[in-house]
């Protein structure tokens, strides 16, 4: 007696979201890749700060909101950093805490 072995067809993976959501086919980026962009980013809003900041000690601006707007968006930007490491710490701090 002999036995055959299964044989699976193909199945193609299709959903349609009820958001209203696009699927592309853009590869998917790694946590670590997601960090480092929000970490340059988070660099990227430090430096425009400091320049504007210059640029009014230099009285070469015109509206002070531009400035004001810069360093409040690179401080809650700096907060969000800090506490997103503050919870990774916390998070491997619990992990080392477990016994195998």
């Amino acid at each position: 007696m002999e036995i055959a072995p299964l044989e699976m067809t193909p199945v193609e993976m299709s959903a349609q979201s009820h958001l209203g959501e696009i699927q592309t086919d853009e590869p998917v980026k790694t946590f670590g890749e997601v960090l480092v962009d929000a970490l340059k980013r988070t660099n990227e809003l430090q430096l425009e700060s400091d320049e504007l900041n210059a640029a009014l000690a230099a009285g070469r601006v015109e509206d002070i909101s531009q400035v004001v707007v810069a360093a409040q968006k690179a401080e809650l930007a700096i907060q969000l950093t800090l506490q997103i490491r503050n919870r990774a710490v916390s998070a491997y701090q619990e992990v080392m805490r477990m016994q195998v």
